[in-house]
């Protein structure tokens, strides 16, 4: 299988740190870029088309939220938040899933066994209709 390529996007250095180190378990996944605001998660979405997006909703110049309306992008998104009152708009906008902050290693660790299947169906679908 493919390297999964993941993009952090998080205003706050602690809680990037944090799932770089949650990642460190998983070698099968490379972090290609981290963003600090939402017009940077945009350019970044834009030129490195990662796989996966770890993505906050509260940040400054744009939300989560608005950096996905503005990528377009329906596909690898994991929310990462302190607010739960968004996570209905964000299963309407195709998250995979949605963190609320803090969260642990076995729940992170959960979500990307997902991030994995769903990556899976997208590359063999027929193996995945047969199981």
């Amino acid at each position: 299988m493919n390297p999964i390529n993941v993009l952090i996007v998080d205003d706050e250095e602690l809680a990037r740190c944090l799932i770089r180190e949650y990642l460190r378990a998983h070698p099968d996944i490379v972090i290609v870029g981290e963003a600090e605001h939402g017009l940077d998660a945009v350019k970044q979405i834009n030129a490195l088309n990662p796989d996966l997006i770890f993505l906050d909703i509260q940040m400054p110049k744009l939300t989560g939220l608005e950096v996905l309306e503005l990528t377009g992008r329906q596909t690898g998104v994991i929310f990462t938040t302190a607010y739960d009152q968004y996570a209905l708009k964000a299963f309407d906008l195709h998250a995979i899933d949605y963190f609320l902050k803090p969260f642990s290693q076995t729940r992170f660790d959960e979500a990307l066994a997902q991030v994995r299947k769903s990556i899976a169906q997208l590359v063999n679908p027929q193996a995945t209709a047969i199981q």
